[in-house]
């Protein structure tokens, strides 16, 4: 049986500054963008989230929820040293670590450098190690499988440390509401509460053509993952699918010369990035959002390239596709797709240009 860790840094970005800084110790932080620019929370302190605020909601919020909260513009150079060292350790322990983030991983220690038998001593030896060489604490969860992991690293946070041995596992499992499951997000949750189902044993005792009907090809998955199983293992590398930026204006934009100035900027970026990746792209897409909220996209696919001055085009080629110049635009993104080394990328399909949707 496998022992897989996940092993999550507290409040990453804002722990980071509050070690480096006394003055925010013990003080509600959001690291992340101005609330009058439209930023929004990357971070929250522990002290912030008492008063709800908490990643990804706007500043503005956030500073509504808690107007002595101090916000400290993110230093990713910064976080993403930390990030290294700590994942210098975990690799130290075992060559099986899986990132999910900067501050998060899986690793599979069923077999590890130390010679530990119990992935509970793993996981209490690196919360150890990782507090003495950076400062920061982690949270852990031990558990037979990712699925389980995950949950248990959340459990007791900050610092926190729950393991879920083999013969836990049901009894785990049966505390556990829907929203626990893999998959299921706010949507997906309301879609089962709707036909009755809370919890996990709900999704066991639910009829299969009920819950496929509710949500689809998800049903077997959440059906497995509801009996505690998961056997997805832990993968050290994954190829990278896609790589863009997005930028977020701080007023509605209508003039076209400014927006062409931000897609060149971030087509170059992506080009700079296909570069060093040693990776061509065969597809450039274009993400408008509206200041009614409504977001589209528009793709372009041809040759696999990494020229700058080709994505550069071909991202401004798409604008023209939108309407924006009548409508005012809140956001606009680049990204790049279907990557792969030139050799490996097969021929191009016709070009094509993918519908509008909603978010």
């Amino acid at each position: 049986m496998r022992r897989i860790l996940h092993i999550d840094m507290d409040a990453f970005y804002a722990s980071v500054e509050q070690r480096d800084n006394p003055d925010l110790r013990g003080r509600p932080v959001a690291v992340g963008g101005d609330p009058d620019k439209r930023g929004v929370v990357a971070a929250a302190s522990y002290e912030a989230r008492v008063f709800g605020v908490r990643s990804a909601i706007p500043m503005a919020r956030a500073r509504r929820l808690c107007p002595s909260l101090v916000i400290v513009h993110p230093d990713f150079t910064k976080y993403r040293a930390v990030s290294r060292q700590v994942f210098e350790m975990f690799r130290q322990v075992t060559p099986l670590v899986e990132p999910l983030s900067l501050d998060e991983a899986y690793l599979d220690v069923t077999e590890n450098a130390w010679g530990e038998p119990l992935g509970t001593r793993v996981a209490r030896r690196l919360k150890d190690d990782i507090r003495a060489a950076t400062g920061l604490t982690a949270s852990a969860g031990v558990a037979p499988n990712k699925f389980l992991a995950k949950i248990a690293s959340g459990w007791q946070k900050p610092d926190g440390l729950t393991v879920i041995a083999p013969g836990r596992v049901e009894t785990f499992l049966q505390s556990l509401p829907v929203d626990a499951l893999w998959g299921v997000g706010p949507v997906t949750a309301r879609k089962l509460r709707a036909r009755g189902i809370e919890t996990l044993m709900d999704i066991r005792a639910a009829d299969p053509a009920m819950l496929r009907d509710t949500v689809g090809s998800l049903a077997d998955w959440l059906q497995q993952l509801a009996h505690g199983i998961d056997d997805r293992p832990v993968v050290s590398e994954h190829a990278p699918k896609s790589s863009g930026s997005e930028h977020t204006f701080a007023r509605d934009v209508t003039e076209l010369d400014e927006m062409r100035t931000t897609i060149r900027t971030m087509a170059g970026s992506a080009a700079e990035w296909l570069v060093r990746r040693e990776l061509y792209a065969r597809t450039v897409s274009l993400k408008v959002r509206y200041d009614d909220f409504t977001t589209i996209t528009r793709s372009h696919t041809a040759a696999p390239t990494r020229d700058n001055d080709n994505i550069v085009e071909r991202a401004l080629t798409l604008l023209d596709k939108t309407e924006a110049g009548t409508r005012p635009v809140r956001l606009l993104g680049v990204s790049v797709h279907n990557l792969g080394p030139e050799a490996e990328v097969v021929a191009a399909p016709e070009p094509q240009t993918r519908l509008p949707f909603e978010t």
